[in-house]
């Protein structure tokens, strides 16, 4: 395993690949550097003597100015760092597009729906349109499972539990509307049980101007108001659903027919270095063979955003791609909060000094496509390539956006492990081997292995053999454990 990595020869730090002890010596680039102190795996060190108000550079950019002078050899962190960042910005189009070259595509094995769009799971969902009725959408999929097979045909039935659907305004409303309607129509479902109360402001009748059409074979709704025994009529209609849904087989599908959504969330020193880069690498791939990716999670590309504003296919991707930096400072500065507040304790303790560090190293996961499209939180994918999506870092949240967006997976990295899943198979990607070893119960997928004994096109080319795999059925981690979570992005005032 290597020591350390320059990551680009503008670099004035290396990172860490392994803990390092004070006194250790290594030749980076033919200049001898002496490590003043202790450096955990992941955090960086000086090359050179660094000045008070200096850039620190990293991955070839500036990730923030030195605090004070930092000697070569030194600790570079949170305490001789700080963001250089500002608030708004203005913003210049200068386009380095440059198109990867078509490659042949590969097959998966997936399931064909009547709408054109194409699924990777088969299942029957539950989703409730308020909260109010959770706990009674979770005991009628325990009881739909005893009533009827899981397997081959229909896969799963899983009750979706969120908070909303009542006492929100505005936007905040809008976006619940828009993600209930999101996931009922997503391919991933062969079925879904509409469940409301009936009281509630975002009821039934109000939710099917955002359903628009739909297969009422497959598509059922239920206001547990209007019936006596609610549980049991929704045994009835899922019935109804299963009768269809078990007809259903996987068939060969072309690779252009995958959505996969990306994601890091407890990031690490080696995230923007392994894990980050491997995914970019993998998106790379799914895009020359005609596929779909979807980055979010905004608020951590500030820093980097003009490396993706220059990779916008015609200045129209250019402007949505500024306005959709600028609208998230501005919902920051809406609520009065800081619009830096970022990395988190654990990103800090994990390497990650400041927001630029972070936002670099995220980035990493958009490969080198263009941006060929930029969506609005609960806005349906058109576009095939790489596309932006509005949603904010948590990690519950902006995997929900990719699934409501229409991902049938998640590719989510992550330095510190999480067990979590969302409504579509999310996939762990570890960026060092000790996680993966350590957490092998969270862990799909080891990216470590970059620093160690592959290269990044060999991992990546792993990786997407393996997205393969489960978009044909092969379930992971969390999936196997039965693990779903949906959060919907809550912006407003509640009543």
């Amino acid at each position: 395993m290597q020591d350390f990595i320059r990551i680009h020869r503008e670099d004035t730090v290396a990172v860490a690949l392994r803990p390092l002890e004070k006194g250790s010596c290594f030749s980076v680039d033919g200049e001898k550097v002496t490590v003043m102190e202790d450096i955990p795996q992941g955090h960086k060190f000086a090359l050179c003597d660094i000045g008070q108000g200096e850039p620190v550079m990293k991955y070839g950019a500036r990730i923030g100015l030195a605090t004070e002078d930092i000697r070569k050899g030194g600790w570079v962190h949170t305490h001789n760092l700080k963001t250089a960042l500002g608030e708004l910005l203005e913003y210049q189009y200068e386009p380095e597009v440059k198109p990867l070259s078509p490659q042949p595509g590969a097959v998966f094995q997936g399931y064909k729906r009547g709408d054109g769009q194409t699924g990777i799971r088969n299942e029957i969902w539950i989703l409730p349109t308020v909260g109010c009725v959770n706990s009674v959408a979770k005991e009628i999929a325990a009881k739909a499972k005893e009533c009827y097979a899981v397997g081959e045909g229909v896969e799963d039935i899983i009750a979706f539990q969120h908070p909303y659907g009542c006492s929100q305004m505005g936007d905040d409303q809008e976006n619940t509307r828009k993600a209930l309607a999101d996931i009922i129509h997503h391919p991933n479902a062969a079925g879904v049980l509409v469940l409301g109360l009936g009281c509630e402001n975002s009821n039934i009748p109000v939710l099917m101007d955002y359903i628009g059409a739909y297969d009422g074979k497959r598509i059922k709704f239920l206001q547990c108001q209007d019936v006596e025994d609610e549980e049991e009529e929704a045994i009835r209609l899922i019935g109804e659903i299963y009768e269809e849904a078990k007809k259903d087989r996987r068939t060969a599908c072309d690779a252009s027919e995958l959505v996969i959504g990306m994601k890091c969330g407890g990031s690490d020193g080696l995230s923007g270095i392994t894990a980050n880069p491997v995914v970019g690498a993998f998106s790379d791939i799914l895009i020359s063979q005609g596929g779909t990716t979807i980055l979010t999670e905004v608020p951590e590309m500030f820093g980097a955003e003009t490396l993706l504003m220059n990779r916008c296919k015609d200045r129209e991707t250019f402007d949505k791609t500024v306005a959709l930096i600028n609208d998230f400072k501005n919902y920051f500065i809406r609520h009065d909060q800081t619009i830096y507040e970022n990395p988190s304790p654990g990103n800090k303790k994990g390497g990650i000094s400041t927001l630029e560090d972070k936002s670099l190293g995220c980035t990493q996961k958009s490969g080198s496509a263009p941006v060929c499209g930029v969506l609005q939180y609960g806005e349906r994918v058109r576009e095939r390539g790489l596309n932006l999506l509005s949603a904010p870092g948590n990690d519950l949240v902006a995997s929900t956006a990719l699934a409501i967006s229409g991902a049938q997976m998640v590719l989510f990295t992550t330095g510190r492990g999480t067990p979590f899943a969302t409504l579509v198979p999310t996939m762990k990607i570890a960026s060092n081997s000790a996680l993966a070893g350590k957490k092998a119960g969270w862990i799909d997928f080891n990216a470590g292995q970059i620093v160690e004994t592959k290269t990044k096109e060999e991992t990546a080319k792993e990786l997407f053999d393996y997205v393969l795999r489960v978009a044909s059925g092969e379930k992971v981690k969390s999936e196997a454990a039965g693990f779903h979570d949906i959060a919907i992005f809550k912006q407003g005032v509640t009543l």
